[in-house]
């Protein structure tokens, strides 16, 4: 076997041809509600996190953008009403981003054709067995890859 037949190369090969294919008809999905994939997967953090809202520095980890980033995404769904921004009592230095009513009326709109595309292109290609192993093999590797993509959710839950 050459350098070329490694199936770490074909699994790392297929993971992103799978992302691409998925991504692609998720795209359609998010731009009839007027979002793009970031907005998306901010505003799907923060409705998903308890409370609904998250630090602004725990959603930059959690989204893989700069603090910088997160910012300007946060400042354009704010100007959007999609969400709004609540000082920490505890650290002046701190916010949080925290889903608006607008913004949790945008996502249910969206949510029934999303999970249906999911299910189209994604889970429902997998039985039940093979879907939670797979989800079990994701966890592992984003503890590895991504430690801080649950950066946040804890204390949120603690506050309240």
């Amino acid at each position: 076997m050459d350098g070329f037949d490694d199936p770490r190369l074909t699994a790392f090969g297929l993971l992103t041809e799978v992302y691409s294919g998925v991504s692609e008809h998720l795209h359609a999905t998010y731009a009839e509600e007027g979002l793009s994939e970031v907005d998306f997967g901010t505003l799907i953090r923060l409705a998903r996190s308890p409370g609904q809202s998250l630090r602004m520095g725990d959603l930059a980890a959690q989204t893989s953008l700069s603090t910088s980033g997160i910012t300007r995404v946060v400042d354009r769904l704010e100007r959007e009403g999609l969400v709004e921004r609540h000082a920490c009592a505890s650290d002046r230095r701190a916010s949080y981003a925290v889903l608006s009513e607008a913004g949790k009326e945008r996502l249910e709109r969206l949510l029934p054709q999303h999970v249906k595309d999911i299910e189209t292109y994604f889970t429902g290609l997998l039985t039940p067995d093979r879907l939670e192993e797979f989800l079990n093999t994701l966890r592992i590797i984003r503890g590895v890859v991504r430690p801080c993509a649950t950066a946040g959710a804890d204390e949120v839950a603690q506050l309240g």
